[in-house]
């Protein structure tokens, strides 16, 4: 079973909508704006919201390599004393809102996200695992947390009692609003290692903008010493990250510990070792969701790569994908 483990979707309304919401500061920024243009969306209201929704089913639809995604939550910033922080937030898509969403595509599954800072963060890891969720999702360089921070061992063991997977990003962010850029390294994550957890280091710590440092090489030297780590290959079809690939597919041990996912809507581009024809060709592919499934073909990724995140997550174990066409 061949999944897409990094899917984005977001949240359109005013702060304290039910669903999310996506701060003025944030949709004017360019990396929202070209999107939002590439996708042919109008506003930012509820018809909006439902247009990512259409459009994320329908390149889903037409790439039958796929049989399932992670569709995912993220949870907003919080305060010291565990109360949502509502104006350094920019971008919150609720855990009720992918639950929804995810009840509605048969190939869409729930990937939480929970603020280890928030007070009831426990609890509300509890709902999401009962709701059926297949990872948990954060982002701490624009959540604003330290993921070595002390406060988060319980919930650490949390879920590494629930087996439930973290998809934690590294390295840089271009896309969104950061808060504090120190927290985009690896090492910060070794505390959930140590605890038990299954780590997805998204972005395998790559770069995001020239000049940034790179964790890459840090990231790679983890997987040594934690057998429970792994990356992910999301966003790697960007310039500034695909420095990683020829590293990746070179070395035995970092191929046979990364997962498949994209980043959608994050605009794929083929890297320029598959050369030019390859390069237009690809280019033709207007689905970025195939597009960028179709680059890591080029590249070589073997069928490990492609069945891992199944694997990963326990998606055919626990039957949590319906079998069949459509």
């Amino acid at each position: 079973m061949v999944l897409d483990s990094h899917v984005h979707v977001a949240a359109f309304g005013p702060p304290g909508n039910a669903d999310g919401f996506t701060s003025q500061r944030l949709l004017n920024t360019f990396a929202f704006r070209f999107m939002r243009w590439r996708m042919g969306m109008v506003g930012s209201d509820s018809r909006t919201q439902q247009q990512v929704e259409r459009t994320l089913a329908a390149s889903l639809d037409a790439t039958p390599e796929l049989d399932g995604i992670v569709v995912l939550a993220f949870d907003g910033v919080y305060r010291d004393d565990g109360s949502f922080d509502v104006p350094r937030t920019h971008l919150y898509v609720s855990n009720d809102y992918v639950m929804r969403l995810c009840g509605s595509h048969r190939k869409f599954l729930f990937g939480a996200s929970v603020n280890p800072l928030r007070k009831d963060a426990i609890a509300e890891l509890e709902r999401c695992v009962a709701a059926g969720a297949v990872l948990l999702k954060w982002l701490p360089i624009v959540q604003g947390f330290n993921p070595a921070d002390p406060r988060c061992i319980p919930f650490y063991e949390a879920l590494a009692h629930h087996k439930l997977p973290l998809l934690s990003h590294t390295g840089g962010e271009q896309s969104l609003i950061r808060l504090n850029d120190e927290y985009a390294d690896p090492r910060l994550l070794m505390p959930a290692l140590q605890h038990g957890v299954t780590v997805i280091a998204a972005h395998c710590g790559t770069r995001a903008r020239p000049f940034e440092r790179d964790y890459f090489d840090t990231f790679a030297a983890m997987l040594r010493e934690y057998p429970n780590l792994y990356g992910d290959t999301a966003a790697l079809n960007l310039p500034m990250r695909a420095h990683a690939f020829p590293k990746i597919l070179a070395d035995p041990l970092v191929r046979q510990r990364v997962i498949h996912g994209s980043d959608w809507p994050i605009l794929p581009l083929p890297p320029m070792r598959v050369g030019m024809t390859a390069m237009l060709e690809l280019m033709e592919e207007r689905n970025w969701l195939r597009r960028d499934l179709l680059i890591k073909q080029r590249l070589g990724f073997d069928s490990e790569y492609w069945q891992r995140g199944d694997r990963l997550l326990r998606i055919s174990e626990r039957n949590m994908l319906p079998a069949g066409p459509g």
